[in-house]
């Protein structure tokens, strides 16, 4: 089910994970992944491992999987001195402290690993252990990106324990597919859990409030531990990286988690190796998607594009005279702000919803200029934007 509103804020989370079913969808700033409704991304990096072998699709066993990627799956330790109560996507935030273990793997023969963000945030140290029962290596931190969740982790281990896993499609996923978790919960290394996945195209929250988009949901079990663990298709190749779970006060899973888009993954990847960090433009507003019942109950004159809900103060929004609603009403149940713009077009291409926009915001850098056609009042105006930096963080 797609999103009716969405948000860029955390504060709509259930259990404290994951960004509530109808919460507003933010652009406050661009996303990784450029397309809407499961579309590749417009950008893709070149892949950082071989594809795989069984390019036809052919379904192995849970055990062939397990036997082809458990060697690839890294098991970290993260040390931190740190009295802070760091973002924790299973319900229960406790204050950082002492180690805290998590998940990875391997994607190439330099030892570059990736995991979640949230695994190695303010780690003093951090050590991966690499195999069954094999040598423990230190590891070296060389970006993460809160937005996403995505970290690169880089240890200096001998080419022979190195087995880069194969990177799939996230695009190709469809509900139904099977999907195998293979990780360390509650510290029991290369664990594996098997399920199919429950939906695509979900929003999730990101460590620093934003919104995660297009994360795959699984029922394939995830729990403390495994977060940045892979999470595998029939044919062997990682389709997402496991990060959280919806869960009922913190209680553990119930078999609905949810993992990052291999396809976000892999282009966040690539620039924290070459840059140690990744830009992402920053429009400042978050919006609704109008549906024909949202614009028959307004009364507006179009049933499509993106209601704008809030605008940030001195963003790119607001410096552009974008104009928020001011007026609530409840629309399906739901509340709606109206009085606001409405985006009917951006660089001269038609919006139909928020997604539009969001996959507009997406493909551009910091410093790009975007117009953006809107309908206030009955009149049509084109304001021209130009696109910042998204802060550290949503929340105020």
């Amino acid at each position: 089910m797609k999103n009716f509103l969405r948000t860029p804020f955390a504060s709509a989370l259930a259990g404290g994970l994951v960004v509530g079913l109808l919460g507003w969808a933010a652009i406050a700033a661009g996303w990784v992944e450029a397309g809407d409704d499961g579309a590749a991304p417009a950008a893709v990096a070149t892949p950082l491992t071989e594809p795989a072998a069984d390019e036809n699709g052919d379904g192995l066993t849970v055990n062939q999987i397990y036997t082809k990627d458990a060697p690839g799956v890294a098991f970290i330790e993260a040390e931190s001195q740190s009295s802070e109560t760091p973002f924790d996507p299973f319900g229960n935030p406790q204050p950082r402290g002492g180690t805290a273990t998590g998940s990875g793997f391997v994607i190439d023969e330099d030892g570059h690993i990736i995991t979640n963000a949230h695994v190695v945030d303010g780690a003093d140290s951090v050590s991966v252990t690499l195999g069954e029962g094999g040598d423990t290596y230190d590891a070296d931190v060389l970006g993460a990106d809160p937005s996403t969740d995505i970290a690169v982790i880089q240890v200096d281990a001998p080419s022979d324990v190195l087995e880069p896993l194969s990177l799939g499609d996230s695009s190709q996923v469809r509900v139904g597919d099977s999907a195998i978790a293979i990780g360390n919960p509650f510290g029991l290394d290369r664990t594996a859990t098997a399920g199919i996945i429950s939906a695509v195209q979900r929003e999730i929250s990101a460590p620093n409030g934003f919104t995660i988009t297009n994360a795959i949901q699984t029922d394939a079990p995830i729990n403390p531990g495994n977060s940045g663990g892979p999470l595998i298709d029939s044919g062997g190749r990682v389709i997402g990286i496991n990060s959280q779970i919806e869960s009922a006060g913190g209680q553990g899973n119930v078999g609905i988690g949810f993992a990052v888009p291999i396809n976000t993954a892999r282009e966040v990847a690539q620039q924290l190796i070459d840059d140690g960090k990744v830009e992402h433009a920053y429009l400042g507003l978050s919006g609704a998607d109008l549906t024909p019942e949202i614009a028959d109950v307004l009364n507006l004159d179009v049933d499509g594009g993106a209601l704008v809900q809030s605008v940030v103060p001195d963003s790119p929004a607001d410096d552009a005279g974008i104009e928020a609603g001011d007026a609530e009403v409840t629309v399906g149940g739901q509340p709606v702000r109206a009085g606001g713009d409405v985006i009917v077009e951006v660089d001269g291409q038609s919006v139909e919803s928020m997604t539009d926009v969001i996959a507009a915001v997406d493909a551009k850098q910091p410093g790009d200029e975007m117009d953006l056609t809107l309908l206030h009042g009955g009149n049509e105006r084109t304001v021209s934007v130009e696109l910042g930096e998204r802060p550290a963080s949503a929340r105020p």
